[in-house]
């Protein structure tokens, strides 16, 4: 397991990509649903293996599985169509709204899990200085994953305010009032490290010349392997095998 865990976790930052767009683009391509509802559960599987199920399962189905129900009951209700399976005043299901919800709903949630997926198994500073490698401007990759880890950042500075509250005695559990009452004090002195952090980063740029017009080096090395080779030759036959069937058989 474990040598499968580093297999995963150490392959190249684009075959990484390359893999969640494979992910992402066969739903779309082959017909019906359930592959594309067999796909979250082969990132599960993924998310197992790499060590990630706490973080994949607390996105996908705390917060992706929440909007794809939405979407499903809505598509469910108001998809016109003749064949009416259960009705209640204005409201009725119908079986084209389900079988339109189910085409839907199946291909959101399996690109939304191949997204979640590829963030969870990649670094951000393997993604960005894979990018410089094939010739992005690095101040293009430093907003990229500036962009990718605020919310991370934000979040941890949250809960080391929150901390600091209840060792004040300020009571930051329990029903939603008292949460609530807890967190909007909590948004000033955020939003205040925020713009110190943001400071504290621009001297940092500057002190590493990043604004100089040579050319960049980094201590940060990546290497294509043999596995991402074979990973990427997996994918290519698979991908061509799946239009061919597709569009010709």
């Amino acid at each position: 397991m474990k040598k499968l865990r580093s297999f995963i976790l150490n392959l190249y930052p684009t075959t990484k990509f390359f893999f969640a767009v494979f992910l992402m683009i066969t739903p779309l391509l082959l017909p019906g649903y359930i592959y594309s509802y067999l796909a979250p559960v082969l990132c599960l599987i993924i998310a197992m293996v790499a060590g990630k199920t706490k973080l994949y399962v607390d996105i996908v189905f705390k917060g992706l599985i929440s909007i794809v129900v939405m979407i499903f009951l809505l598509q469910s209700f108001f998809y016109p169509g003749d064949t009416i399976l259960w009705s209640w005043s204005i409201f009725s299901i119908k079986q084209e709204g389900i079988d339109f919800s189910l085409q839907l709903t199946s291909k959101i949630l399996a690109v939304g899990s191949a997204i979640v997926l590829f963030f969870q198994i990649t670094k951000i500073n393997d993604l960005s200085r894979s990018l410089e490698i094939l010739g992005v401007s690095p101040k293009a990759t430093y907003v990229l994953s500036s962009a990718l880890n605020i919310i991370p950042e934000m979040r941890l500075h949250l809960l080391r305010i929150m901390d600091a509250q209840r060792t004040r005695g300020v009571e930051t559990e329990g029903n939603l009032s008292i949460r609530m009452k807890a967190f909007i004090p909590a948004l000033t002195p955020l939003i205040l490290s925020s713009f110190s952090s943001t400071d504290e980063k621009a001297i940092t740029l500057e002190s590493r010349a990043f604004t100089a017009r040579t050319k960049k080096t980094s201590l940060h090395k990546l290497e294509k392997t043999k596995s991402d080779n074979l990973v990427r030759a997996i994918l290519l036959i698979v991908f061509v095998s799946i239009l061919i069937w597709r569009f010709f058989l």
